[in-house]
């Protein structure tokens, strides 16, 4: 009981970092999801220097963990004279590396419309840039809907990374309860169980978009 009651007793002082985690989410996300469309249009392209780098960039991403860039962006690069707070460098680091992901999402969404329906465009008199973004764009990206709202979910998750660059979040706020208290166990009980509390109703939005998305596939 007492146990529970200390769980409970910190949960408002965690509960105040959580605004950092919501603009951490949102401003990533978008990051993500306009540079993961751009590059998935870049790995499909006729042109063989955008596909080669939008490569690079996504196997840099995804072969090196997020923490190491993070500590990167916020350590190294003002070595060479690029300081970036701590909030922004963290958006930026996540919404460097989930644009990695998402533009695989993007392009296997992309591929999946079948190109009888961007033929028929064609033949209707649309130009290749405009069935891309008025038929082929709008069907992919409902059925990307899914794979995009799971990844929030991930992000949202692992904005407990930007701990390690100053970043007054969930975890950090944890970190300093404990330093002062030294009740570990409930400390970061009550910081995994908010966590849970986030993700639960957004793994329940996600599988509503997912349902939907289904209907109108």
């Amino acid at each position: 009981m007492e146990f529970l009651q200390s769980v409970i007793g910190y949960f408002p002082r965690l509960l105040a970092a959580s605004p950092i985690v919501v603009q951490l989410a949102l401003g990533a996300m978008a990051l993500a999801l306009v540079l993961g469309l751009l590059l998935a249009l870049a790995r499909i392209s006729k042109i063989r220097a955008l596909r080669v780098i939008a490569l690079i960039y996504v196997e840099i991403m995804r072969g090196t963990p997020l923490l190491v860039q993070l500590v990167y962006i916020f350590f190294v690069l003002p070595a060479i004279g690029i300081d970036i707070d701590p909030v922004p460098a963290g958006i930026l680091g996540l919404g460097l590396n989930y644009a990695a992901y998402l533009s695989e999402v993007f392009r296997s969404a992309i591929l999946s419309v079948e190109a009888g329906q961007t033929e028929a465009a064609l033949s209707l008199g649309y130009t290749p840039s405009k069935a891309l973004w008025k038929i082929v764009l709008p069907q992919s990206f409902v059925v990307s809907l899914g794979p995009i709202g799971n990844y929030f979910i991930a992000m949202v998750k692992d904005t407990a990374l930007t701990s390690v660059i100053a970043v007054t979040e969930i975890l950090k706020t944890a970190n300093v309860i404990n330093a002062q208290t030294f009740e570990t166990t409930a400390v970061y009980t009550a910081a995994a169980l908010l966590y849970l509390l986030i993700s639960l109703p957004l793994s329940r939005i996600v599988s509503v978009l997912e349902k939907r998305a289904r209907v109108h596939v």
